[in-house]
């Protein structure tokens, strides 16, 4: 029993030094981000679907931790045109404290996002895209963050996370924001020797 322990506590202690580096770090220099301008930027919270063994948060909080998280992100860009953000917060969970490697719940925030041109009004994903959104696994979050961490704080890093994928998103469809194309993927061709 002694030597299980002994190796859960190795195992857990490499997961943390391995993660460390997986949590989203809102202070990552700027990429180029083409012509891109944050024009408006509209979160928009009615009655998220809260996830079981959750705690709970204003409707309020919500919004506002999702819109300082994108205005942080993507609001220093000075590009040429405007673009706008609807983001609708659809459900989230705050973990609450569980029982360690037993019961660790897990947080994660559901957004559903729209980017606009502002110039012609139109919509530039045809689908609205939803983001399902985890914690990074860090030293405060492998335990499971309820109990190192309050509700504020995990919305403030699922909020930071959320921000960081669109923003992947975004430039994952250059063309939107006046950016080349993507380079496309070169089939690998197997080859067999006799």
């Amino acid at each position: 029993m002694l030597i299980l322990l002994r190796r859960m506590i190795t195992g857990a202690a490499l997961l943390v030094l391995a993660g460390c580096a997986t949590q989203a770090k809102i202070d990552e220099p700027q990429v180029a981000m083409g012509d891109f301008r944050l024009g408006h930027n509209i979160v928009v919270v009615s009655e998220p679907a809260i996830g079981p063994f959750s705690r709970t948060i204003e409707d309020e909080e919500l919004k506002n931790a999702l819109t300082l998280a994108l205005t942080h992100r993507l609001g220093g860009y000075e590009g040429e045109k405007f673009y706008n953000i609807g983001a609708k917060i659809d459900a989230y969970a705050l973990a609450m404290p569980g029982v360690p490697i037993v019961f660790t719940p897990k947080s994660v925030l559901v957004v559903t996002v729209t980017l606009w041109d502002d110039e012609s009004g139109t919509k530039l994903n045809e689908e609205e895209k939803v983001f399902t959104v985890f914690e990074g696994l860090s030293e405060k979050t492998l335990l499971g963050s309820g109990l190192t961490q309050n509700k504020v704080k995990q919305l403030e890093n699922l909020a930071n996370n959320a921000a960081r994928s669109i923003q992947k998103w975004i430039l994952q469809n250059p063309e939107w924001i006046g950016l080349p194309p993507l380079p496309e993927e070169v089939p690998t061709v197997e080859t067999s020797t006799n």
